[in-house]
C-alpha cells in the first residue's frame, strides 16, 4: 500500500454481464475506501474499453481473445496473443504495483490473474455462473478467495476458498413502486392500460430473440393487444431499424441499448431474456416473471445451467434456443394472460434475490491486503 492507499486491479469484461458487476465492485470499494486507487484491465476492442472510462476509471487493454468455435485463422494467432498478453500483464503489474488483483471473468481475467498470482499478489475471482468455466477452475488453484453466486460450487472449487456472496448488480435495480412504473410508462412512451413484454438480448444483442421478434412483428404484431420493449443490441441495430421502418407499430418500442433498465423492469409484466448470470441476478432482485432462452454459444452451456437453477424452483420458464422462433412469443402470450402464474413466478424468484453482493465482495478484496 503506497501512502496508505490500497491499489487494486480489476480484470475482465467482454460483455455487459462482466463489466457491470466489475464496476459495481469498484464502486463498493470506493465507498469503503474513497482513496483506493483502482485500475481496470480489459481486452482490446471489447466494450469495457469504452464503458469503464465512461464510469470514471482508468483501463489498460490486452490483445487476448477467445477461441473461435468455427475453424478460423484467428485461432492460429491466439497462442501469440496469449503470450503477448501475459508479458503485458506482468508489465502492468510491475508498474501499478497492486496490493490485490480481482478477476470477474472474460478474456483479460486469465492472463492478468495468472501473472499476478505468479508474482505473489493476493488474488480473488468472482464466478457468476452456476457452472464454473474452465478458466476460473484453473485459476482457483492459484487464488486466495472465490466469491460465488450459487451454492454447491464445491464440485468446481476448493471448498475452503469459497464465499457465497451473490452477483453484484446495479444499485438502482429493486422491486418497483407504483411511482416508478408510472415514470417507466412515460419514459418509454407506453400505455399504462396495456400489459408489457420486455425482450432483452444482452448488451450485444441476440440473433435468436431478434428473429423470434421479427416473426412475431410480421405475423401478429399489428393485432397484439399488449405492448413490447425490444432491446435488439448494437450489432443488430441497423437491420432492425430497417425492418421496422416498413412497419409502423406504435406499441413496439425497439432500442439497441436500454439506458434505464430499472424503468424497463418496472413496466414489464413478463421479461424474455438470455440467461447470463448478471441478468438473472438482476431479475431475481427485481422480482420479474421471466422466460429464459439460454444462449447455446457459450462455454460449457452455462446459460442453460443458470436458467435451470431457477426453472427447478418454479421461479422462471425456459424455451430452448432452437425452438424460440416457433414457440417463444406464443409462450410469452400465454404467460401474459395468466396473472396467477405471473404472481407465482414473481414470488418464487424474489426469494432467490441477493442484495449487497458488491459490498460483500469489496470487503473480501480489502481483507486480502497485507
Amino acid at each position: 500500500m503506497s501512502n496508505g492507499k490500497p491499489r487494486i486491479i480489476i480484470s475482465g469484461g467482454g460483455t455487459g454481464g462482466h463489466i457491470f458487476p466489475a464496476l459495481s465492485i469498484a464502486g463498493a470499494l470506493r465507498e469503503i475506501v474513497p482513496e483506493a486507487e483502482i485500475l481496470f484491465v480489459g481486452a482490446e476492442g471489447r466494450m469495457e474499453m469504452e464503458r469503464v472510462p465512461q464510469a470514471g476509471y482508468e483501463i489498460k487493454g490486452l490483445p487476448v481473445a477467445g477461441l473461435q468455435r468455427k475453424l478460423s485463422l484467428a485461432n492460429f494467432a491466439l497462442p501469440f496473443k496469449i503470450v503477448r498478453s501475459l508479458s503485458m500483464a506482468k508489465k502492468i503489474i510491475r508498474e501499478f504495483k497492486p496490493d490485490v488483483a480481482v478477476g470477474v471473468g472474460g478474456y483479460a481475467s486469465a492472463p492478468l490473474l495468472w501473472s499476478a498470482s505468479g508474482m505473489r499478489i493476493p488474488c480473488l475471482i468472482q464466478e457468476q455462473n452456476s457452472y464454473a468455466g474452465l478458466t476460473n477452475r484453473i485459476l482457483s488453484k492459484k487464488v486466495e478467495k472465490i466469491c460465488v453466486a450459487y451454492s454447491g460450487m464445491e464440485k468446481f472449487f476448493p471448498s475452503e476458498k469459497i464465499i457465497l456472496t451473490g452477483n453484484p448488480i446495479r444499485k438502482e435495480i429493486k422491486p418497483s413502486t407504483a411511482a416508478e412504473r408510472e415514470e417507466g410508462y412515460d419514459f418509454y412512451g407506453l400505455n399504462q392500460d396495456k400489459k408489457t413484454i420486455f425482450v432483452v438480448g444482452g448488451s450485444l444483442g441476440s440473433g435468436t430473440l431478434n428473429k423470434a421478434m421479427k416473426k412475431w412483428v410480421a405475423e401478429k404484431g399489428a393485432n397484439a393487444d399488449y405492448q413490447v420493449i425490444w432491446q435488439n443490441g448494437k450489432y443488430y441495430s441497423s437491420d432492425i431499424t430497417k425492418y421496422m421502418k416498413k412497419r409502423e407499430l406504435p406499441h413496439v418500442k425497439h432500442f439497441d441499448f436500454i439506458r434505464r433498465m430499472d424503468l424497463a423492469y418496472a413496466v414489464a409484466d413478463v421479461v424474455i431474456s438470455r440467461a447470463g448470470a448478471g441478468t438473472i441476478s438482476e431479475l431475481c432482485v427485481a422480482g420479474k416473471a421471466t422466460i429464459f432462452v439460454p444462449s447455446p454459444n457459450v462455454t460449457e452451456d452455462h446459460q442453460t445451467h443458470n436458467a435451470m437453477a431457477l426453472v427447478e424452483k418454479e421461479a422462471a420458464l425456459m424455451v430452448r434456443d432452437d425452438m424460440a422462433e416457433e414457440e417463444l412469443m406464443d409462450t410469452a402470450e400465454k404467460l401474459l394472460s395468466d396473472s396467477e402464474k405471473i404472481r407465482k413466478l414473481e414470488k418464487n424468484v424474489l426469494k432467490l434475490g441477493r442484495k449487497g453482493a458488491a459490498e460483500a465482495i469489496a470487503t473480501e478484496v480489502l481483507s486480502l491486503i497485507k
